[in-house]
């Protein structure tokens, strides 16, 4: 059925490309993105920091050089961290201290924006200096500007989303910004709330839902009206627990998928890794590692687009995609090659040693 609905998702948008130019890339994804009904028989990919490919990091985390890959790979958002610096500057990294993913050693809020520059990103895993420094925000949000969509994790408060909305504006690329905040009851929606006011217009928000702490789908429901969200990010518990989940938990049920069908968003469930905790933490024990260690993404990617699941956050973008282009879940996009190759022709940054700060 959903093979069916795919090929007349792709017969209507081939019809629409002769009539005229298809927009950019991101153009089109932010068009699926604020059209979630539309597309029920697509899943869209997040790639979570940059992304892996079979359990291997080929970049740094955070990279502009990982960015350019999972554009590559034809991924619709990346997921990146953002900071700052000691003189305020917005930087994108994902821990509060250097020493695990760059050169340096230390807090980045104790280092200026030009101290950071001489800190350079290593390849997780392997340990390779590369020879690209701390990024901004505003030099990451170039790259991506017009290819993909952005999702801010803010690693500051709150309030910080102000000023990450307004470079973004700046740049004339605030409806490619998703930003996101947890949301649990009633007076939290609405304090979250009045720092949105105080962002202004044009960009994307979207709540996050745990399912430890929101089991009712009007509350999602009504949250998701309050914020005009386009999706929502839903976090299904692992826990301590071994068994994997059968159902999806409170989040998938059926009354879920009927209060996102109503309300035009997206279901976002995550299947990438947290460090030092099981495999599909987030998702039930239905994570990354079921897909492609353990060789079943059936079980993963399967499992969650059956269960309503329209956007997938994965450490494996390139398995994800694979698995659900080959399998019927993904509608293709016009002008992919220029698209990519507007990002692969300028190059990424290649190994280089540099000294430990």
């Amino acid at each position: 059925m959903r093979a069916v609905l795919a090929g007349a998702v792709l017969a209507f948008l081939l019809g629409g490309i002769s009539a005229g130019h298809a927009g950019t890339r991101a153009e089109q994804i932010l068009e699926r993105f604020g059209n979630a009904n539309k597309w029920r028989d697509h899943v869209m990919v997040v790639a979570h920091r940059g992304g892996l490919a079979a359990g291997k990091t080929l970049y740094p985390e955070n990279s502009i050089a990982s960015v350019r890959g999972v554009i590559a790979l034809g991924a619709e958002m990346v997921e990146i961290d953002v900071r700052r610096s000691r003189d305020g500057e917005l930087v994108v990294m994902h821990d509060s201290w250097l020493d695990r993913t760059t050169s340096c050693k230390g807090e980045v809020i104790a280092r200026t924006l030009e101290e950071l520059r001489r800190c350079y990103l290593v390849v997780e895993g392997t340990g390779r200096v590369t020879s690209e420094p701390v990024p901004t925000l505003r030099e990451m949000l170039g790259v991506t500007k017009g290819r993909i969509l952005v999702n801010l994790d803010n690693k500051l408060e709150t309030a910080d989303l102000v000023d990450m909305v307004a470079l973004a504006r700046d740049m004339g690329m605030e409806e490619q910004v998703v930003v996101k905040a947890n949301l649990w009851d009633a007076e939290r929606a609405a304090t979250v709330k009045e720092t949105m006011r105080q962002v202004g217009a044009g960009f994307q928000f979207m709540p996050i839902i745990a399912d430890d702490a929101v089991r009712d789908a009007s509350f999602v429901e009504a949250v998701s009206h309050k914020f005009s969200a386009s999706a929502v990010e839903m976090i299904a518990w692992r826990g301590d627990a071994k068994a994997m989940t059968d159902t999806g938990g409170p989040l998938f049920s059926g009354k879920m998928r009927a209060a996102a069908i109503r309300g035009n968003w997206h279901i976002w469930v995550d299947t990438h890794a947290i460090v030092n905790k099981p495999g599909g933490f987030l998702s039930g024990g239905r994570g990354d590692e079921l897909a492609v260690a353990a060789g079943f993404p059936d079980e993963t990617f399967g499992f969650w687009a059956e269960r309503g699941a329209t956007m997938i956050q994965t450490d494996e973008p390139d398995a994800a995609i694979q698995w659900l282009a080959a399998n019927g879940y993904r509608a293709p996009y016009a002008d992919v090659d220029e698209a990519i190759a507007s990002v692969t022709g300028q190059g990424t940054p290649g190994p280089h040693e540099q000294p430990t700060n």
